[in-house]
């Protein structure tokens, strides 16, 4: 059996503005601010939460309210607010818009109340308007753009925003030694790959679905050593270098490699999937380079990521909605095989 994924910590990263990006130990760093794109994602596993209680719900209001304030009229986001309460920098479109509109995607989906969804799908169809130059931050939209579509088939600013999203990302390599579209990968790699599987998904393009298949599967490949994840970390790597950087991982690499994998198996109806589903789980709990685990059962918190001298005693918001990520997706693994063994009971 999983942890079951706690909310215990990300309740003390959130105040009543937002959700603070640093900790020291589990204290949150207030003065370091709010991150868009950080709350985006806390809505997010907020949302994905089945059956969530009260306390959850006020967050996932508190999230939706702060992306709200965040987004410009002409449908981009500013990307942080100090703890002064100022916004920094104008609205744009980097990675704060693209998770914003994941969040947003999935908040119209799967929100918990009738009045979250439709604001959030209402902050969506104003977000899908524009467009971004990074190829992360259209990846990350497109996952979004897939939620809508789950929910209303056929959307067409959603369907718009998959055609962009798969020219922003670029065709994958045909060498198999580097399927990749760009020459080198860095943070959040497994979304990209994700990207292209529901982009061949939902436009109907078969090449473009086993074109994100290869890529996934490469890349799981690549972040593989000894039977277990070693991902890479934001340093990047790129195959001219001739060893891959093992220090500094993220919690947040492995769970998009989990999402990516988890889509892969609901998009083929193809089980072997979960098994890299199942790695990213055991890499939280200690199946991983320093054989530690990175989930805190007592604070409900995560290390924000593997060192040379083992975890960091850190615990902030992207590692542990990382963790949560991971773990609400092991609860889901675990649901059907309860049922069945219950089923089989005389």
């Amino acid at each position: 059996m999983y942890p079951v994924a706690q909310f215990s910590h990300l309740q003390r990263l959130t105040d009543k503005i937002g959700l603070v990006q640093h900790a020291d130990g589990v204290v949150p760093l207030h003065a370091a601010g709010y991150p868009v794109d950080g709350v985006a994602r806390g809505l997010l596993v907020v949302c994905r939460e089945p059956s969530p209680p009260q306390e959850l719900i006020a967050l996932s209001r508190r999230y939706l309210y702060f992306l709200a304030q965040a987004q410009a009229p002409s449908g981009k986001f500013r990307n942080h607010l100090g703890y002064d309460r100022q916004w920094h920098g104008q609205p744009g479109t980097e990675d704060g818009w693209g998770c914003s509109l994941w969040a947003l995607g999935t908040a119209a989906a799967r929100g918990p109340t009738a009045g979250i969804r439709e604001e959030s799908f209402r902050r969506f169809n104003r977000g899908a308007r524009v467009s971004s130059p990074s190829p992360h931050a259209m990846a990350f939209a497109a996952l979004g753009a897939a939620e809508i579509l789950d929910s209303h088939p056929g959307h067409h600013a959603a369907l718009a925003l998959l055609y962009r999203a798969r020219v922003a990302i670029g065709s994958p390599a045909a060498d198999d030694r580097w399927p990749w579209p760009v020459p080198s990968l860095t943070y959040a790699n497994a979304a990209i790959a994700e990207a292209i599987i529901v982009c061949g998904h939902y436009l109907g393009d078969d090449r473009l679905l086993r074109n994100g298949l290869r890529m996934l599967e490469w890349l799981l490949a690549t972040e593989t050593l000894d039977g277990h994840l070693s991902v890479v970390s934001p340093q990047g790597w790129s195959p001219d270098q001739e060893r891959r950087p093992a220090s500094d991982q993220r919690p947040a690499e492995v769970a998009a490699l989990a999402d990516a994998c988890m889509r892969a198996a609901t998009v083929t109806g193809d089980g072997g999937w979960l098994a890299g589903v199942r790695m990213c789980i055991a890499w939280f709990l200690g199946d991983n380079d320093a054989g530690v685990p990175l989930v805190d059962e007592r604070t409900g918190g995560c290390s924000d990521g593997l060192t040379n001298a083992g975890r960091s005693r850190n615990q902030g918001a992207e590692s542990t909605l990382a963790m949560i990520t991971v773990l609400q997706l092991g609860h889901g693994l675990a649901a059907p095989a309860s049922a069945a063994r219950n089923a089989e009971r005389p």
